[in-house]
């Protein structure tokens, strides 16, 4: 059972829960003794003190972070380095962690991917950092096994930069937010609401982490229950759970919205510090005697069942119980959906895997941060143990997180059970959780223990009527699946005796190789730079007005960031800005880039004083009363989507877009946190509709005087679209801090830090 609480909850005791109303003081003074405010007990949670210990600003509400650590791997890294060096960064002010896990590979796409790798070792070298070398660990596995700690914070550019479990609050965002870290400035953020996810009971042992974040997922997603919010897992349930299936699920809250999210913490907590020779990392978290949350996720562990998330989102789930009884209508609409994604073309058959009333599936994946952890592994070997996945055309891939979880799975017989299955054990690598590694062939069906499901995500190219469908599901259940040669099937309808957990870890096998520059910086050290590494274009400062040609329209009710810069083939292009933006919208709108491109070339002749171009759009302005020109007017590209930025934290999604020549996006809202942030760094103004646009496709839209209300903090606007009648529209933009707004008229984080380092 989950339930949600419809209004904020005083948690007493960590036990009792207390409905807020308006008795709801008196009834915990005069039962539980305790006499407090809500203000008060609104400081009880875990999520606040930690919070307020990072705080370096006068405002307890207007917050201005610093962390611990930061983190970053092959897709992210190379592009931060290039914005901090610009920016004035000359050595890493804290511990940064550069992982390998993403362009592990040696050549993708056509380009020589070492060559990230390369940069990386001589950025840690010479700025002070931490380099793991390819396949070593992915990133999530080696920040909880190295740098997580009770209390602290850690920023990372991937959105699934989450080790709550741990005691550990931390932040998944652009690379942006981690720049302003490299030179030594503050994540500015008002203080979020925290929404207690409360556990109790204990999981069948046929559930495991998967099912159970599936299923909070599935309730707290469409409503936005928790986005940008904490979830604060609190309850007798999270003693019965071990170290990695808390783990496997506060990776996941991710695909809630929500910011961040922390667990309280005991012995099973001190025992993983111990393991990793970390016993100082360990200090006790829980809710003061009486806290205060905006809502409640109440949890009962005993009545999760094993659960799968169809294609084409982590929300859309049921237990495979009821899917498979309701197979055929349920596999209808996906494929309805799958067909107009690729507009009606294509040979899409979903109904021709279910036969003699059951469903086959084509392949399974185990891998990454949610599904490699050293328990799911375990537990996917014992199912397998002396069967096998058979001769046909299901397959079945396991990637564990880390090199040191690797080598325990070998000793502890595991891999030998796996193998021994028809099993392929693979090195740590993300590639599956963003098509590069096991993506499916068109028309296949996979189950994956991982952390995304999206429909241009693992191999599928709409656009090129090729589609292929993940869905989501625990280890267990996918092990389960494959004894019985891909007929879907779940843990809780087979027998098997689970081994104990009798997890070990060798600190050697990254002390050995990686490479550890921490407070060390040799700064005569060179960074190297391949030929696939460009620096950033140069990008120019707001003028007085702006004016925008509307070169996208999207009505999905949601749109992600896979879908604005797509992964998998991609990611191999991240350090040169002008190629990457090449695949901008790509599977969306393949026409947007072309439309963009002759945007930026009449934007680049604006430039240069020559107004020709704009004669007859110029006219039409000035006809209502604006004086405008070469010198006092930007202009540049826009687009629209009802609610962008879903999925990941990739800044791209905005940076390939400003590189094209973008000046904003228009949207009713902003799916994240993050996605917002990264139009901000990127000079890119995060506009907010009220109303269906007035506006269409290939539309100019005027906003006069756009620099002035911005670095005033006008909360709304007028614009007006420029045609053969010109139409007045209310535009509006959520607060922005003080820093933001001057980064937006600045045209961009780097040139922001530029004007800052000549005006000192």
């Amino acid at each position: 059972m989950i339930k949600l609480y419809d209004r904020g909850v005083y948690l007493i005791d960590g036990t009792e829960i207390v409905e807020d109303s308006a008795g709801a003081l008196e009834e915990i003074k005069s039962h539980f003794h305790y006499t407090t405010s809500k203000g008060e007990a609104k400081k009880g949670t875990m999520a606040y003190g930690i919070i307020s210990d990072h705080n370096v600003s006068d405002s307890d509400e207007a917050l201005q972070l610093k962390f611990d650590s930061l983190t970053s791997h092959d897709i992210t890294y190379v592009g931060i380095i290039q914005t901090a060096r610009a920016s004035g960064m000359e050595t890493f002010p804290i511990p940064y962690i550069l992982t390998n896990c993403h362009n592990t590979l040696g050549a993708v796409g056509g380009t020589i991917n070492e060559d990230d790798h390369k940069f990386a070792l001589s950025a840690a070298q010479k700025y002070g950092g931490v380099y793991v070398p390819p396949h070593l660990a992915v990133i999530h596995s080696y920040n909880r096994e190295m740098m997580a700690g009770c209390g602290k914070m850690i920023l990372g550019s991937d959105s699934h930069t989450r080790y709550g479990a741990l005691g550990t609050l931390a932040v998944g965002e652009g690379g942006g937010e981690l720049v302003k870290q490299l030179v030594g400035k503050t994540y500015d953020i008002n203080r979020p609401e925290v929404i207690a996810i409360y556990l109790t009971g204990k999981p069948s042992k046929s559930v495991g982490p998967h099912d159970v974040i599936l299923q909070i997922i599935g309730k707290v997603f469409k409503n936005g229950y928790v986005k940008n919010k904490v979830m604060e897992f609190i309850g007798d349930g999270v003693s019965a759970l071990d170290i990695e299936f808390r783990n496997g699920i506060d990776v996941m809250t991710t695909e809630t919205t929500c910011w961040s999210s922390i667990w309280r913490t005991d012995e099973k907590v001190q025992a993983y510090f111990e393991i990793h020779d970390r016993a100082d990392a360990f200090k006790a978290l829980n809710p003061e005697s009486v806290a205060y949350y905006e809502g409640l996720v109440y949890v009962d562990l005993s009545e999760i069942k094993p659960s799968i998330a169809l294609p084409f989102h982590p929300s859309n789930v049921y237990t495979i119980e009821a899917f498979r009884a309701n197979a055929p209508e349920i596999l209808k609409k996906i494929e309805d959906e799958a067909k107009a994604l690729c507009s009606g073309a294509g040979s899409i058959d979903l109904l021709g895997k279910y036969r003699d009333g059951e469903f086959y599936v084509d392949q399974g994946v185990i891998a990454g941060c949610s599904g490699g952890t050293f328990d799911n592994v375990v537990a996917a070997a014992d199912i397998l143990e002396g069967n096998s996945i058979g001769n046909g055309n299901f397959s079945l891939s396991v990637y564990p997180g880390s090199q040191p979880a690797y080598r325990t799975l070998v000793e502890n017989g595991s891999v030998g059970k796996l193998m021994d299955a028809g099993v392929i054990v693979r090195s740590a690598f993300c590639g599956p959780c963003f098509g590069a590694g096991d993506t499916p062939a068109h028309n296949e069906f996979s189950i994956r223990h991982t952390t995304r499901n999206f429909p241009n995500r693992e191999g599928s190219k709409p656009t090129g009527n090729q589609m292929s469908f993940v869905a989501l599901m625990d280890a267990k259940s996918i092990a389960a699946t494959a004894v019985n040669g891909g007929k879907l099937t779940g843990a809780d309808e087979i027998e098997v005796t689970y081994s104990p957990l009798d997890y070990k870890f060798n600190k050697q096998i990254y002390t050995k190789r990686n490479y550890d520059g921490i407070a060390h910086p040799e700064k005569e050290k060179s960074l190297l730079m391949g030929p696939s590494i460009k620096d950033w274009p140069t990008m120019f400062p707001m003028k007085a007005h702006m004016l925008l040609k509307v070169s996208a329209m999207i009505f999905d009710e949601v749109t992600t960031t896979d879908e604005i810069i797509p992964s998998g083939e991609t990611s191999s292009y991240r350090s040169d800005p002008y190629k990457l933006s090449e695949f901008t919208l790509s599977r969306r709108d393949p026409q947007y880039v072309s439309r963009a491109k002759a945007i930026r070339t009449e934007a680049e002749a604006l430039l240069e004083d020559n107004d020709t171009a704009f004669e007859k759009v110029f006219t039409a302005i000035k006809a209502a009363g604006f004086e405008v020109n070469s010198n006092n007017t930007s202009y540049g590209s826009s687009i629209f989507a009802k609610k962008p930025g879903d999925g990941s934290a990739r800044e791209h999604a905005a940076s390939c877009q400003k590189v094209l020549g973008a000046w904003a996006n228009f949207a009713y809202e902003y799916a994240t946190k993050r996605y917002r942030s990264n139009l901000i760094n990127w000079g890119m103004m995060p506009f907010i509709l009220k109303e269906t646009p007035c506006f269409e496709m290939g539309d100019y839209v005027f906003i006069p005087n756009l620099k002035k209300s911005i670095l005033e903090g006008d909360a709304t606007m007028t614009a007006y679209v420029i045609g053969k009648v010109i139409t007045p529209f209310e535009i509006g933009m959520d607060a922005l801090t003080q820093d933001e707004r001057e980064i937006i008229v600045s045209g961009c984080l780097i040139n922001y830090y530029k004007e800052t380092r000549t005006n000192q």
